[in-house]
């Protein structure tokens, strides 16, 4: 039998030899995940031996991935924001750039409006929620998404954040009417899916075959989204209300557009780690409130 780390070095060589980037990280979640440990608990026992069952997982696990399987769909974990988040083939792998959206909100409402009442629309996993949720404690949420099964991952990661009591999920679609009994809101939140319809299929692999194509397809032009939010939901806003929208690369111009022509008041972008512009924002009108 090999040890933990013995186990640990051979799947992190064979992830090197097919050229996955992040073969260290992704072997220790394997084995991990094989073992039924935590990341830090695996390090503290490297020393251990493992069990020829273990050994039998971390090889399944290996297969799969070099099948081209997202390493979170095979631990069925990620983390967003410093948060643990489960997730499934029915929800998309929370990005890096999302936290860029995140920081925006808190941007816009600590020493604004701590107490303010969030919607997450297209919510998903429920990442921007929980994100949302634990950085603005005195914060009231709600999660929408038209996945039932979306919906179901949304719940699990908001009870595991300890965030049930403060957010309510409900099934809608983004594209049509809200429901009647929703509420009003400060801030709206979404990532939407924004990716052409004929692009899905130049997206990696991994993206493209494994992630849920619902949550991707935007639509002919990827703006299908924008558009039904704008026109549907833009009216739960209060005033000097603000809507932050995630956009693709190459799209802020456009959606910005988009939120002035809807009657925003004023509107702004704010770029990703790369440059990119990442989020759009629009504020709606109040005379007491401004960027």
């Amino acid at each position: 039998m090999k040890t933990y780390n013995e186990l640990y070095l051979s799947a992190r060589n064979v992830l090197r030899q097919y050229g996955v980037e992040g073969c260290n990280l992704e072997a220790r979640l394997l084995v991990a995940q094989a073992a039924g440990k935590s990341t830090a608990d695996l390090l503290r026992d490297m020393n251990l031996y493992t069990t020829p069952g273990i050994e039998a997982k971390v090889t399944d696990y290996l297969a799969r991935r070099l099948r081209g399987e997202p390493v979170a769909y095979i631990t069925g974990a990620w983390e967003f924001y410093g948060l643990p988040m489960t997730v499934t083939p029915d929800v998309l792998i929370p990005r890096m750039d999302t936290e860029i959206l995140v920081d925006a909100a808190k941007e816009i409402l600590v020493g604004r409006k701590m107490d303010a009442r969030i919607l997450d629309l297209c919510c998903g996993s429920g990442c921007i929620a929980c994100a949302l949720g634990h950085e603005l404690p005195a914060s009231k949420l709600v999660a929408v998404d038209i996945s039932a099964s979306a919906l179901e991952v949304c719940r699990k990661n908001l009870a595991a954040n300890r965030l049930s009591s403060r957010c309510i999920t409900l099934q809608a679609d983004a594209t049509a009417a809200p429901p009647l009994s929703i509420g009003s809101f400060d801030l709206i939140v979404s990532n939407p899916p924004y990716i052409a319809s004929d692009e899905i299929i130049e997206l990696e692999s991994s993206v493209r075959d494994y992630e849920p194509i619902w949550a991707l397809d935007g639509g002919k032009d990827g703006l299908r989204f924008y558009k039904g939010i704008l026109k549907y939901w833009k009216s739960l806003l209060r005033p000097g209300g603000f809507i932050l929208f995630e956009v693709g690369e190459d799209q802020a111009e456009v959606v910005k557009e988009m939120v002035l022509a809807a009657g925003f008041a004023a509107a702004d972008t704010r770029k990703d780690t790369q440059g990119i512009e990442r989020v759009v924002i629009g504020q709606m009108y109040d005379l007491d409130k401004s960027f």
